[in-house]
């Protein structure tokens, strides 16, 4: 384990990270599944804050005790849910009275190599959700992930013979795609929140190209998620499921909608409605609505008139 500053230690492998957490070794070297129903796992002293793993990391809680605000509403579940971490993000806390029950599932990169899932669990964007957007379960997607993870369990394990590691990864594969397809019920079932969501993401564009784009430029994905408290991955994530359109289809649609109103009720430039909105060069502004609409602001302005 090397220690990266005062209160951060980044581990390489699972075999050092189960010594960290006092674990017996791991049965495979470069996957591990940890069952804590009877306290194993320890954070090893105090003074270490934080991890930050070379390996995917996915925890199940059963006990995720009391609601989870989200804004003026609460997660509609309570009985357990899944957090994931892709490597080399951030992870731990010295927290000794956090609840380490349920089991976690650390998978090193180098499993996957010359296998189609190392590229596409790339895919999979609830990797880089936030801890805030963990996905939480029913009680039959619930005994779904249980019974995924079994599976897992048994296999490793088992004896290792040529196949071991090809039924390994499918497993891998269809936990992932279990958790895929429980993520997307999650953004139908929480209709009332992302409907607010939708409604203050509208305003905060408003806001944006109506009084700061000329300062400030035109709005990332990044800032936007930002604003609303959630991950870029995410709020994509939700607003594709909610509207069809992902976050940066929003800006730019909301960006034509506005460029439309000048050009249709003011005078101005076609430079100055560039600037206005947030476009360093005119000519990109006028290649983005081309691109959106099969007119020039010119031609639009024409038409329009």
């Amino acid at each position: 384990m090397k220690k990266e500053t005062e209160n951060t230690y980044k581990v390489e492998s699972l075999s050092e990270f189960h010594r960290v957490l006092g674990l017996p070794k791991p049965v495979h070297p470069l996957i591990s599944l940890v069952y804590n129903t009877d306290g194993k796992i320890r954070m090893p002293d105090s003074t270490c804050k934080q991890f930050m793993l070379a390996f995917y990391k996915i925890s199940y809680k059963p006990n995720l005790k009391g609601k989870f605000r989200y804004g003026q509403h609460y997660y509609d579940f309570e009985e357990g849910g899944l957090f994931f971490l892709a490597p080399n993000q951030l992870t731990g806390t010295s927290d000794q009275d956090l609840d380490f029950s349920g089991f976690t599932l650390f998978v090193h990169p180098d499993l996957l190599l010359n296998y189609p899932l190392a590229k596409k669990i790339h895919q999979y964007n609830f990797f880089s959700y936030s801890a805030t957007e963990v996905l939480h379960l029913s009680d039959r997607e619930k005994e779904t992930i249980l019974n995924m993870a079994k599976l897992i369990d048994e296999e490793l394990n088992s004896r290792i013979d040529n196949l071991s590691q090809d039924v390994l990864i499918s497993q891998l594969e269809l936990f992932l795609n279990y958790v895929d397809r429980f993520y997307q019920r999650q953004f139908l079932t929480r209709k009332a929140v992302n409907n607010d969501l939708l409604q203050k993401l509208e305003s905060i564009l408003n806001k944006h190209f109506d009084t700061k784009a000329e300062k400030q430029g035109i709005p990332t994905v990044q800032y936007l998620a930002e604003q609303l408290n959630l991950s870029p991955h995410y709020l994509s994530d939700m607003l594709r499921n909610l509207t069809g359109f992902s976050a940066q289809q929003h800006i730019h649609l909301k960006l034509i909608d506005k460029a439309k109103e000048k050009l249709s009720t003011t005078n101005l430039s076609i430079s100055e409605v560039a600037y206005q909105l947030g476009f360093e060069y005119p000519q990109s502004f006028s290649t983005l609505f081309k691109t959106k609409t099969n007119l020039s602001p010119l031609e639009f302005r024409r038409s329009f008139n």
